[in-house]
């Protein structure tokens, strides 16, 4: 596998690790506001599926994403309520809905590689690449393409 950073060979980044799925994904901590189990969430009329709702958390809107529905997976079996990861984009709040929420991890950026040719095409459109750890992939969700909207997609 090639790696995604070559120059930069002593940089560090910090990812929050969240399960979606059975599989292990990684958050830059950067981009990462708040953790929290989204309480009260109401619908959003003609919404797309994967807008969970909107919710309040301490005082400000925030949009809820299924990150499941955005990749494609079918909905959780499990009785245990979400987890959210709370990020901004553009000046808007937004609850990524996963499935758990794990460690904190520091990970060398010459370890990322680029996107494996058999990763799921819903998780590659996602990702900003992959660390190869203990026996798992790690796939580093990209925040930005994640909460991407697709007009297309909407008018559907």
């Amino acid at each position: 596998m090639t790696n995604l950073n070559q120059g930069s060979e002593n940089a560090i980044t910090e990812y929050v690790t969240a399960t979606i799925g059975g599989q292990l994904f990684g958050l830059p901590i950067s981009r990462v506001h708040d953790v929290f189990k989204p309480e009260r969430l109401t619908r959003v009329p003609l919404a797309s599926g994967d807008v969970a709702g909107v919710l309040n958390l301490r005082g400000r809107i925030v949009t809820a994403i299924d990150v499941r529905a955005r990749l494609g997976l079918p909905k959780g079996e499990t009785d245990r309520p979400p987890m959210a990861v709370g990020v901004e984009l553009r000046g808007e709040s937004y609850g990524l809905l996963i499935d758990s929420i794990g460690e904190v991890m520091k990970l060398p950026d010459e370890g990322r590689e680029v996107n494996p040719a058999n990763l799921d095409p819903r998780m590659a459109e996602m990702s900003a690449g992959v660390h190869r750890l203990d026996g798992q992939l790690m796939v580093v969700l990209d925040i930005d393409r994640v909460l991407e909207i697709m007009p297309d997609k909407l008018a559907a």
